[in-house]
């Protein structure tokens, strides 16, 4: 039998000098890892499982303005990371007596700036301090509170590490929110997400209606779901994102009693001419060439899911981003949620005199945050995908108020500015 080993903390460690573990490496896993060790933590370790290339990742995400201003000004997210600015979003349905590229039925503002995951990911992780140290190829398989005077994580060898504090930044899957939050699991929407990016540069061959396109966000609407289509800058120049909501397949080759995927390049054959099927009969002619443009290789589809916990903190365990709270993608919040959540940690860390006030500090503002952020997107993705409105017949002002009535007194999407 294995006996594992116990690396120990000083039960009197004050919290200035305190040993964190971050568990998960990416977006939030850098960002709380750079947060912490700039405000004062004595020791960070971060247990990343991946062992390849993260900023491989190729899908695009998107951070408000107002956010990526706040979040600018608090360090959480680096100057000069690649994005690409956004102006509106524009609601098109398929009409063949306005074109190939269907009719506009409704134009609002949209001030967000999109990202390239991997380029947002290594932008981040070049910011993270030297002091910090990130184990690649780690695999955690268990966090455990010990008492009030520290947590444990479980590493796959069979070792167990002791930390003043332990972070869950392990996404959906999070093994330490299992330990947090024992009762609390994603759970299906109904519907799924079809994904995909190309080069933009392949929109030339495409006719006129790419000339609007770049500061513009389209929607392509149908009876039972949406398509969200924009550009976002890529390693090798601009690319063009899309996502888009449906029923699921009917084939029985997703799983849906667990969140799962087929990552970009595992798209079945049969996966495919679904896919096709559901473009060539619901979208203009224009976008639905504009789709077929993406390879096998940048496409994948996966169940859509979302979850909120009872808390985001508790003894020495905390939850951030996604493993904090599992939020639908029609919010356009969850990578200014994972940097918000460290910039909270951060502020808290730098004017709390204990783990404790910390922790207690963090669930008051970051788990309400999380809960609205769920609900929000819950209701956007009734109106967006599971009871789509007649959207051909509606003019601009109906589509004001419907939209209106999706944000159910919420200021906007993409997140809420930080409490002060």
């Amino acid at each position: 039998m294995r006996v594992a080993s116990v690396m120990r903390v000083d039960e009197e460690t004050v919290m200035r000098g305190g040993r964190v573990a971050v568990v998960g490496g990416s977006i939030a896993g850098c960002a709380i890892a750079t947060a912490v060790a700039r405000a004062g933590a004595g020791e960070v370790v971060v247990l990343e499982r991946t062992r390849g290339r993260l900023q491989d990742r190729g899908v695009g995400l998107c951070i408000h303005n107002e956010r990526g201003a706040e979040l600018g000004a608090s360090g959480a997210l680096p100057a000069g990371i690649a994005a690409h600015p956004l102006e509106r979003r524009r609601w098109v349905v398929r009409d063949d007596a306005h074109g190939p590229g269907g009719r506009v039925v409704w134009e609002q503002p949209f001030p967000f700036r999109s990202y390239h995951w991997g380029l947002l990911w290594h932008g981040l992780r070049e910011s993270v301090p030297d002091s910090v140290v990130y184990r690649q190829g780690e695999t955690v398989t268990g966090a455990e509170g010990a008492g009030g005077s520290g947590a444990d994580v479980r590493l796959a060898g069979g070792s167990v590490e002791r930390y003043d504090l332990v972070v869950g930044a392990d996404g959906y899957r999070s093994v330490v929110r299992a330990a947090l939050c024992p009762d609390s699991r994603p759970e299906y929407a109904g519907y799924v997400c079809w994904r995909g990016n190309f080069d933009a540069a392949l929109l030339t061959g495409l006719g006129p209606v790419a000339d609007a396109f770049p500061e513009a966000v389209t929607t392509v609407c149908f009876a039972g779901g949406s398509c969200v289509i924009y550009r976002i800058p890529g390693p090798d120049g601009p690319r063009v994102n899309w996502v888009l909501y449906a029923a699921p397949p009917q084939d029985g080759s997703l799983r849906l009693d667990d969140p799962t995927s087929f990552p970009p390049g595992g798209l079945t054959p049969a996966l495919a001419l679904q896919l096709a099927a559901l473009v060539d009969r619901e979208f203009p002619p224009y976008w639905g060439r504009a789709l077929a443009l993406t390879g096998p290789a940048d496409t994948f589809v996966q169940p859509i899911y979302d979850m909120e916990t009872p808390r985001a903190a508790a003894g020495r365990l905390l939850l951030a981003g996604d493993a904090a709270s599992v939020v639908r993608p029609h919010n356009t919040s969850g990578a200014a949620k994972a940097l918000q959540d460290a910039t909270a940690l951060a502020d808290g860390w730098r004017g709390c005199g204990t783990f404790e006030e910390l922790l207690r500090g963090y669930q008051e503002t970051r788990g309400a945050a999380g809960r609205d952020l769920v609900a929000l997107a819950r209701r956007l993705g009734r109106a967006q995908v599971e009871r789509t409105p007649a959207w051909a017949s509606m003019n601009g002002a109906e589509m004001a108020a419907w939209w209106r009535g999706q944000l159910g007194g919420s200021p906007g999407i993409g997140g809420r500015a930080m409490n002060p």
